[in-house]
């Protein structure tokens, strides 16, 4: 907004020692809006990217354990609802800041303890698979957590913003410009707002934009529900917040 000031009062007091005082001519919309269509594609570049991919192999790995002998069966289906509450509880609250939590890893890590138990039977390859997927959404999720953007290049398109925008209110017309300086304020705040909304979306987890951990509650549920149904009488290893009970 302040480019946008700076620019008119250029085009007042400046413009008429440059150009002939009385000019009606000025930049054409189709000029005006060339700057937004270049901002938009700038903005669609950049993906947002929901963690789902974790979700769908945790569910997938909580259904191949249906082929495990039970007692693993049951191991692996606690050990997941204990994950997704870690990831749910701990882990997302912590990616708005950009960091993970070490949580979670306490039950990735009982996975592998369990697999090792079923090495050299059919059901080994396709739980240690499920996992490995889990574990690379998981990394995914991470780093989409972390800002990609650096900050010299948001900081440069922050000043291309303010020359862009004082630029375009030195060059419109002193005359009959109503329609154009209306035109110009419309996309000074469009342009702002998108510039807002790159730096927000690079920070998926919080902000403006804030990716729930539906997917992974969901999960969460899902696995509860088939422990509970192959176990009804037994307790699972964590709290409600993923952490595991002590012994």
């Amino acid at each position: 907004m302040l480019a946008l000031l700076a620019g008119l009062a250029a085009n007042r007091w400046l413009r008429p020692r440059l150009v002939n005082a009385d000019d009606d001519e000025g930049m054409a919309v189709k000029d005006l809006v060339g700057p937004l269509l270049t901002m938009t594609v700038l903005l669609l570049s950049f993906v947002l990217v929901a963690a789902r991919g974790e979700a769908r192999a945790l569910d997938q790995l909580v259904e191949t354990a249906e082929y495990a002998p039970a007692l693993q069966r049951g191991k692996i289906q606690a050990d997941a609802v204990c994950y997704a509450r870690a990831v749910r509880v701990q882990e997302w609250p912590a990616m708005s800041d950009g960091n993970g939590s070490p949580a979670p890893s306490v039950w990735s890590t009982s996975f592998r303890e369990t697999f090792e138990t079923l090495e050299g039977k059919p059901a080994f390859g396709m739980l240690v698979a499920a996992d490995n997927k889990r574990s690379d959404e998981r990394e995914e999720r991470l780093t989409q957590a972390t800002s990609s953007i650096p900050s010299t290049i948001f900081w440069f398109l922050l000043a291309t913003l303010v020359i862009t925008v004082a630029a375009l209110g030195v060059c419109l017309p002193r005359r009959n410009n109503r329609g154009q300086i209306i035109t110009l304020v419309v996309i000074t705040a469009l342009l702002t707002t998108a510039l807002v909304i790159i730096r927000d979306v690079d920070r998926p987890f919080g902000g403006i934009i804030n990716i729930e951990p539906t997917a992974i509650a969901e999960v969460e549920s899902q696995a509860r529900r088939d422990f509970t149904a192959n176990h009804p009488v037994a307790e699972l290893p964590c709290d409600d917040d993923g952490n595991r009970r002590n012994a």
